[in-house]
């Protein structure tokens, strides 16, 4: 799904709210070296899933310290190693293939991106080869810490694909334009309820989204399959 500027700062903002990185959250200020952007994917995606998220997040532009936004010279769109754009050289060697997307967004009038990546689902995430996992603070090989691969594979083999989120923070008004909400009652033969509540409060308990607080959505992959009017909006499906 695409993400608009607002989103964008808003999220921004509330990644920087929190009092510590995290397993599925680093800051940068300039260092954009390919090789340990692939390897923080690595990491990133695969502590998404042992802290059951849906996805990680990797931001330039922040003072990793005080967590303010400093801007950065980096520009991944303009990125290239030899004559290959950076995303494609990163998407060839992960295995397997997931979803992740750079995002420049202005704050302040200074420059921020924001990589979001998809959690880990089915694998480990490898880049070139080997897969990487969060330490507190620190990026290390997944193979050198046995107990933290052992409890990966025990979250991969227990999440089932319909119940991954595909988007997160989405509206309520964003839902319903979404989802065909009217084919569900079709479907079940159910009267439409009256007002935008009823039918988000339709749609969770079936678990076809879920709420996340704040007057936010997050709509499951299954939601998505079923019911989405243009499955193109489902980036991730």
């Amino acid at each position: 799904m695409s993400r608009d500027q607002e989103y964008l700062r808003s999220l921004a903002h509330e990644l920087i709210a929190l009092p510590a990185e995290t397993g599925w959250l680093e800051f940068k200020h300039n260092n954009a070296e390919p090789q340990e952007i692939g390897e923080y994917i690595s990491a990133l995606s695969n502590s998404a899933a042992l802290d059951g998220k849906s996805h990680a997040y990797l931001i330039w532009g922040v003072d990793d310290g005080s967590h303010t936004f400093i801007g950065t010279d980096f520009s991944p769109h303009k990125k290239k190693i030899g004559n290959e754009e950076l995303e494609s050289w990163l998407l060839r060697q992960l295995s397997p293939k997931i979803s992740f997307h750079f995002y420049s967004v202005t704050l302040d009038e200074l420059a921020i991106v924001i990589l979001e990546i998809d959690r880990a689902f089915r694998h480990p995430v490898q880049f070139s080869g080997s897969a990487y996992i969060r330490i507190g603070s620190y990026k290390k090989r997944l193979k050198d810490f046995p107990e933290k691969e052992r409890q990966l594979w025990r979250v991969l083999d227990d999440t089932p694909f319909e119940m991954l989120a595909d988007s997160e923070k989405v509206s309520s008004d964003e839902v319903l334009k979404l989802l065909d909400f009217a084919a569900y009652f079709d479907l079940l033969n159910k009267p439409l309820p009256n007002g935008r509540d009823g039918i988000l409060e339709a749609l969770a308990s079936d678990r076809l989204i879920e709420a996340m607080g704040g007057g936010y959505w997050r709509i499951f992959n299954l939601g998505a399959i079923l019911f989405a009017k243009k499955l193109s909006d489902f980036g991730n499906l």
